[in-house]
């Protein structure tokens, strides 16, 4: 079992790279094997971090309900995580989460094409 204060496994950095260059369907993926078999606050990390990747890819292809509810989703399996987990800033990605669920809501799905680039989240690192 793997816990927030460790450092990033590999499998993670890659997912961070897949996430930040709008590869969210792969990072789903990469994801979706850290989270299989983990428990707890770290389990709900990965978790909800597949979740805002998916939602991206929901977003991208135009199904605004899913990218809605699951953006959702992410952000309450996040919120049971600390502040930052194996050097992700948690906060942030929460904070950029509910920019872009708000933003999204604003326009609505007949717009959500719309929606400015800087409301699109990333994953941010802090120093361990």
């Amino acid at each position: 079992m793997r816990h927030c204060e460790e450092s990033p496994p590999g499998q993670l950095l890659l997912a961070i790279r897949q996430f930040n260059s709008r590869q969210w369907f792969e990072c789903h993926e990469t994801l979706e094997d850290l989270w299989i078999g983990e428990e707890g606050e770290v389990r709900d990390f990965y978790q909800g971090t597949l979740q805002i990747a998916v939602a991206l890819h929901h977003w991208r292809n135009g199904n605004y309900g899913g990218a809605i509810s699951l953006l959702n989703g992410g952000v309450m399996l996040l919120s049971h995580v600390s502040e930052a987990c194996q050097w992700v800033d948690v906060v942030q990605l929460i904070a950029d989460a509910n920019r872009m669920r708000e933003g999204l809501q604003e326009l609505g799905s007949e717009r959500m094409n719309e929606l400015p680039p800087a409301l699109v989240p990333l994953l941010h690192t802090v120093s361990p």
